[in-house]
Formats: C-alpha cells, sequence, structure tokens
C-alpha cells in the first residue's frame, strides 16, 4: 500500500499524479514512497524544478525521449504555473505545455507534480486540464488531524507505538506535523522498523518550548512549585529570556480562555476542537483546568502588565516572572 492511498484521491484510475498541499515535507514523502514502487524500478528517473529550469525546460523534458530508450519517472518540481500568484508572460510557451498536458494519456511516460501549495487555481484553463488528466492528492489538513494522519503513515508502515509512546511523541512534537514527521523518522531509524517504546521517545525527541512551558503550567496549578521553578530555571538557563517565557506563558493562558469561554456557552469537546484547530489534548487539558474566567483574565492582565515593565526596564531577572506564575 502507498501512501497517496492515505488521502483524497480525484481518480486513481488515471497514471499520472498531482500532490499538493503546504506541508512540503509530507509531499516530497509521500512522493518518494510513491516512486519507490517495485513496478517502476526500471524507469530512469527524471527530476525537473521549474522555478530553475522554467516552464521551456519542462516542455523540453517532457517532449524528449529517454537516451536508454527507458520509460521515465518524471519528477516536477515547484510547478508554478498552478499557483494563484502565476502570471503568464509567455503565451504561446503556455499553449505548448498545455497540449503536452492535454496529451499525457499518450505519453510512455509517468509524471507526477509535486506543488507544495495550500491551493492550485483551478480556475486557469491549464489547471483544469491537468486536474482532467492526472490522480489529483490533497495533503492538506487541520491541526487536530496531526495525530490521525502520523498514526496512518507509522500504520501503513507497519511501524507499532507501545503504551503512550505516540502520544509522547505528538506532545513533544507540540502537534506541529513537519516536526512531528521528523521525529517520527528519527524514531523509525533508531528502532530499525520495530516497536517504539515510549523511553525511546523520552530518550531521543526533547521537549519543545511550547511543551516546556505547558509543563510549567502544569506543575504550577498542581501545586507543585519545585517541579515548576526547576523546569523554569532549566528554560533561563538554556538561554531564554523572561521576556521570551512571559510571552508564552500569556499565550497558553489566552488559549484557556478562549476554550473555558466556549466551554461556559454550553460548546463540547469536538466543537472547540474544529474551532480553534488546535491538538485536542490541550483542549481536554483546558476543559478541566480549574482555573475560572475571571481569574484568567486577572493573570493575563497582570501579564501584559509585567511584560511591559520588563521591556521599559522596570523589572529585571527572572525573580519577578517566578512571583508572577507562583500566584496564578
Amino acid at each position: 500500500m502507498t501512501l497517496i492511498s492515505l488521502f483524497k484521491q480525484s481518480n486513481k484510475d488515471k497514471n499520472h499524479l498531482l500532490i499538493y498541499g503546504t506541508n512540503d515535507l509530507l509531499n516530497n514523502y509521500i512522493m518518494t514512497d510513491f516512486v519507490k514502487q517495485k513496478q517502476f524500478s526500471n524507469y530512469d528517473l527524471i527530476y525537473v524544478d521549474v522555478l530553475e529550469s522554467g516552464i521551456d525546460g519542462l516542455i523540453a523534458t517532457i517532449s524528449e525521449s529517454s537516451l536508454f530508450s527507458l520509460q521515465r519517472l518524471i519528477i516536477v518540481k515547484n510547478p508554478i504555473f498552478l499557483s494563484t500568484k502565476f502570471v503568464v508572460k509567455d503565451s504561446k510557451q503556455l499553449e505548448k505545455l498545455k497540449q503536452l498536458i492535454d496529451n499525457l494519456s499518450i505519453l510512455d511516460d509517468l509524471i507526477v507534480f509535486v506543488a507544495n501549495y495550500e491551493k492550485i487555481d483551478k480556475r486557469k484553463a491549464i489547471v483544469k486540464l491537468l486536474i482532467k488528466n492526472v490522480n489529483v492528492v490533497e495533503t492538506n489538513f487541520k491541526a487536530q488531524e496531526v495525530a490521525k494522519i502520523l498514526k496512518s503513515i507509522a500504520a501503513a508502515e507497519k511501524i507499532k507505538f507501545i503504551g503512550d509512546a505516540f502520544t509522547e511523541l505528538i506532545k513533544r512534537s507540540d502537534n506541529v506535523f513537519s516536526l512531528a514527521l521528523n521525529n517520527y523518522l528519527k524514531l523509525k531509524n533508531i528502532v530499525e522498523g520495530k516497536e517504539i517504546l515510549p523511553e525511546v521517545v523520552k530518550s531521543n525527541i526533547d521537549q519543545s518550548l511550547s511543551e516546556n512551558v505547558f509543563e510549567i503550567m502544569t506543575a504550577i496549578f498542581n501545586k507543585n512549585y519545585v517541579e515548576a521553578n526547576r523546569r523554569l530555571d532549566d528554560q533561563i538557563n538554556n538561554g531564554l529570556t523572561p521576556i521570551a517565557l512571559l510571552a508564552i506563558f500569556e499565550s497558553q493562558l489566552e488559549f484557556l480562555l478562549c476554550v473555558k469561554i466556549l466551554q461556559k456557552r454550553g460548546w463540547v469537546k469536538d466543537q472547540i476542537v474544529d474551532e480553534l484547530d488546535a491538538n485536542p489534548y490541550r483542549i481536554y487539558y483546558a476543559l478541566n483546568n480549574r482555573l475560572d474566567i475571571t481569574r484568567l483574565k486577572q493573570s493575563i492582565k497582570y501579564a501584559i502588565k509585567l511584560d511591559y515593565g520588563y521591556k521599559n526596564g522596570t523589572y529585571t531577572g527572572a525573580s519577578f516572572l517566578k512571583a508572577y506564575l507562583l500566584n496564578i
């Protein structure tokens, strides 16, 4: 099973492929997985970057024949003519490309277009032609689907996570897909295709800054002030300034406040996840946090004053930040 099967496809009967979405790491990973199929082992693999070669270079590559009479698998990167920002400068050149795209079905070669764009301009004639002649795979997804997509990739590659290893991976990747995928690939290489245990994740994947701040907040809310102070000192010793840390604390408090307000309006977890496009784990934690809306508003208001004091030089050092956190 190839990874493109995990995403919506427009026409599975078409041989040629268009992979598009904002995440270039994911697009390239899917493309690499696709071309590694045994059926393409004897193909002549050709890469064309339209930003470098231009549309003329792409036309020349598609039009020419293989020197060794082999079928070619042509990977087209940065097909700018699909972008909403593309402006036609040479209409004759574009017409030649349209003719080639309209006749893709008669080519012996296989072409894979990889477009790292959020949207393609489906109003353009050339885009309409391409969509008609290829299998379109869109890889865009929402933030709350990060875990679902990565788990599907791991399952397709027969990689098993044991216990809370997968949850720990997502937390340490701060629910950012590119970071999560990179961390997954690192773990996959470490275990050499075997099971991934929680201790493997914890010993090889560092916590993100946001996750570290989240852990400090959690310790404070649980009145574990010694642990909170230790973690805060670790961040400061690693070179982070009180202003930088305060900005993240303020952001997380604002997030908590948003969740609490929506909860008060009668919204349930899934509705809030969709509305805020956020990590479901963070939403669950926010919903179960004991701080009320009034206390959160006061804490945010004081954080703004503290930030101003640090910036104008009234406050220096970490002691004022620690005093603030202890009184949330």
